[in-house]
């Protein structure tokens, strides 16, 4: 009996959504699936409902490199009310303390360097962290005592953009991935000596993707009446601007497809411009491998081999999805 025929569109490659209020972001790469009769689809990174901005969607073969934007860092502008305190520490919740006390720009700005660089801080109790198999926020939406471990982050920039009113101040961050935004303000807002949360928030970046490349969701669905549908993907390779590329023959990329190692011969294996790579035996790296500009292959680079980790399989015919997942 011959393997099952899956549904949808075999497209592959990366969609970025400017995420609107009020959807979760599984519900956007549902709806963006829909939209484009895809196989297969996911999201590099959730944003809360009440949160907007810089949503990458990864269709098909693009899903393998979902961990790489995952990864990658992030920039976020957010508004911070003062005064009040809220279960989910975000709009959303229930106000559980309050406060009269009002922070001023110098006491902000004279805060804001204990909460840049590696900071420890603990997840909200309403996230999608696991405790014993469920999600927290679960837990914490049936009544029960929910306790998260703190975490080390790293916030790479930290600046007060404006203070609309005395109540709210908005900001904007650099930061590194599992930097909860919402925690950053109830922490900032006790140093302050008052109580605090987030209500509003936009991510303006992840990775390589920023607002330039991203549309708003209804545009995404406008666009997938105007065949063909891929040609408005940007590239799977995109998610892997960070890592070093070098293009190998037709034979290599043969090997690679099919899970074996290939050596790095002089003349079979191009690094490609603007890619910073060492080929000596002792180098020890991952590495983007492409034929003919088609993606072939994530590969860890060690003792003068290319061993593939990710294997793109954007032509059905060769066979069924390799994925040689090795430490």
């Amino acid at each position: 009996m011959g393997r099952r025929r899956k549904k949808g569109q075999p497209i592959s490659g990366w969609a970025i959504v400017d995420k609107p209020t009020g959807m979760t972001s599984t519900q956007v790469v549902g709806k963006m699936r829909w939209t484009f009769d895809a196989q297969k689809a996911g999201h590099a990174g959730t944003l809360d409902p009440l949160a907007t901005g810089i949503l990458p969607i990864a269709f098909g073969e693009a899903t393998k490199t979902i961990p790489y934007i995952m990864d990658a860092e992030k920039v976020y502008r957010f508004t911070a009310h003062w005064g009040e305190a809220r279960d989910t520490d975000d709009a959303e919740g229930d106000v559980t303390q309050t406060s009269d006390v009002r922070p001023s720009k110098e006491e902000i700005l004279a805060a804001l360097p204990a909460f840049t660089g590696v900071i420890s801080q603990v997840p909200p109790k309403f996230s999608a962290i696991k405790i014993n198999g469920e999600r927290a926020y679960d837990l914490a939406r049936d009544g029960e005592e929910v306790e998260l471990k703190a975490r080390e982050v790293e916030i790479f920039d930290f600046a007060l953009i404006e203070i609309p009113d005395a109540d709210h101040a908005t900001f904007e961050i650099e930061c590194s991935k599992g930097t909860y935004v919402r925690s950053l303000v109830r922490d900032l807002a006790q140093k302050l000596g008052t109580f605090g949360h987030v209500s509003a928030l936009r991510r303006l970046a992840v990775g390589p993707f920023d607002e330039s490349c991203a549309l708003p969701l209804d545009k995404w669905i406008e666009l997938s009446h105007i065949p063909p549908a891929s040609e408005h993907l940007m590239p799977i390779e995109t998610a892997l601007d960070d890592i070093p590329a070098v293009a190998v023959t037709g034979n290599d990329a043969a090997r690679l497809r099919h899970g074996q190692s290939v050596l790095a011969r002089p003349g079979t294996i191009q690094v490609l411009d603007g890619s910073d790579l060492s080929l000596g035996a002792g180098a020890d790296e991952t590495v983007f491998c492409s034929c003919k500009g088609e993606p072939v292959a994530i590969c860890r680079f060690r003792q003068g081999e290319f061993h593939p980790v990710k294997v793109f399989n954007l032509n059905p015919e060769r066979g069924p999805d390799v994925d040689y997942a090795r430490p």
